[in-house]
């Protein structure tokens, strides 16, 4: 089976339906809660990783030092070129592992159902370019990546926010939204949160609402998670190599 290693910063935010597409699909998953299970000493007989949001920030290293080690294994997965999708807090881990930059978002938070847009570069991705040109996604964060690391090729963006998705050394990927709740997940956080829930449109958090979401994200996204176990693999080839272009006059 293809071996897949998800890191879990925080116990509010479980693998949950993103682990039974990769299961789905063939993946055997070593889920490590974060600090109470130690991450593994190196990649060895992991085909992929996959890192999860939390309530922390990337870089909140006097409050969790465990972090260090999280960023630490996320650049070596990326610098392996070893399939590598890290989701929110992931993301933005990911981001600063590796050159990027995570920052306080400088428009507030980004709370609800949402839609990011494709880029050009999405369309000639193996995981991105079989999504529709605006997939739903839940949006639920403070912070955000301000810069995304050199090389990285941008895949999904958003009015506010334009870094919701890039892609790094062909295979290690991060996504700022959310693909991997439930509707009562997302109950939880608001309850948590209240603050950041009261930021949503009248109605976004309703059961109705957020049920037609998460059948909306399951019919994107079970797909794109397919595709990730394919990447990791080796069923699916990676992107090519980047190719930056300068702006058209």
């Amino acid at each position: 089976m293809t071996r897949l290693l998800i890191i879990q910063p925080d116990a509010s935010d479980p693998v949950g339906p993103l682990g039974e597409w990769f299961a789905e699909a063939g993946a055997e998953l070593d889920v490590r809660l974060m600090p109470e299970q130690r991450l593994p000493g190196g990649l060895d007989g992991y085909a992929g990783v996959v890192c999860l949001g939390g309530s922390m920030g990337a870089l909140d290293d006097a409050d969790h030092p465990w972090l260090a080690g999280v960023r630490k294994m996320l650049a070596s997965a990326a610098g392996k070129r070893v399939p590598t999708l890290g989701v929110c807090l992931g993301a933005q881990l990911l981001a600063a592992a590796t050159g990027g930059q995570v920052v306080v978002g400088e428009d507030g938070p980004e709370v609800g159902p949402a839609l990011v847009s494709k880029k050009d570069a999405a369309w000639r991705d193996p995981l991105f370019a079989d999504l529709p040109l605006v997939p739903d996604v839940l949006q639920f964060h403070n912070d955000v990546i301000k810069r995304v690391p050199p090389g990285a090729e941008i895949l999904a963006s958003a009015p506010r926010y334009p870094h919701q998705a890039f892609r790094l050394n062909r295979c290690a990927y991060g996504i700022q939204f959310h693909i991997e709740t439930t509707p009562d997940l997302v109950r939880d956080w608001a309850k948590s949160a209240p603050e950041m829930a009261e930021l949503t449109r009248p109605g976004a958090l309703s059961d109705e609402s957020l049920t037609e979401l998460h059948a909306d994200l399951a019919e994107t996204w079970r797909p794109f998670a397919h595709r990730f176990v394919r990447l990791a693999a080796g069923e699916l080839e990676p992107a090519a190599e980047g190719q930056h272009r300068l702006p058209l006059v």
